[in-house]
């Protein structure tokens, strides 16, 4: 990733509890599995998954060798693939990446309106869950190439959609306003 980009940063202290991981992330542009995958490389060391709609992963089969499990939003087959994110959480050693929005939107976004497999998927699982929340920023400053900054905090409150959802635009907004306050 050093061709593309001048430098990336990692804000986290999450601590390794020994649970299964469930990151929830923006989803920004095409970089933001690879960024979430690079926090996972930096961080937790977990086997890495996530869901992507079934087009794109036909179009981009690699990615079923990375992880990649496909999920056709209009589809009586989202609950197969709820359930099938639920069964990876079953495993200490997982990491399931999910983008609650359901599609890429700007990051200058100031709140996200997230669908509701992430509440389902953590009805369903079976054990103690790990909730990350990763918000992904991108600037240039005076560089020729953009610095990526991934942050991420654990979520520990309730496991309602309505709180997920709140909780993840509350941190959110503050990983701006960190980010207005950082000068080169």
């Amino acid at each position: 990733m050093k061709r593309y980009f001048h430098e990336i940063v990692v804000n986290s202290d999450v601590e390794d509890r020994g649970k299964p991981i469930l990151l929830i992330c923006n989803h920004t542009s095409w970089w933001d599995g690879i960024w979430a995958l690079h926090l996972n490389q930096q961080k937790f060391r977990r086997k890495f998954h996530f869901m992507m709609l079934e087009e794109q992963l036909k179009k981009n089969w690699f990615f079923k060798y990375t992880g990649g499990f496909s999920v056709q939003k209009s589809d009586r087959s989202v609950v197969e693939s709820l359930n099938y994110a639920a069964e990876l959480l079953e495993n200490k050693n997982t990491l399931v990446l999910m983008f609650p929005q359901g599609k890429i939107q700007s990051m200058h976004r100031r709140a996200f309106i997230f669908e509701k497999g992430i509440e389902r998927i953590l009805k369903r699982t079976k054990n103690e869950v790990e909730l990350v929340f990763e918000v992904n920023l991108v600037d240039y400053f005076s560089q020729a190439k953009p610095s990526v900054y991934l942050n991420a905090i654990s979520y520990s409150g309730e496991y309602s959609l309505t709180a997920v959802q709140e909780a993840y635009n509350t941190f959110y907004r503050e990983c701006i306003q960190q980010q207005e306050k950082k000068e080169v």
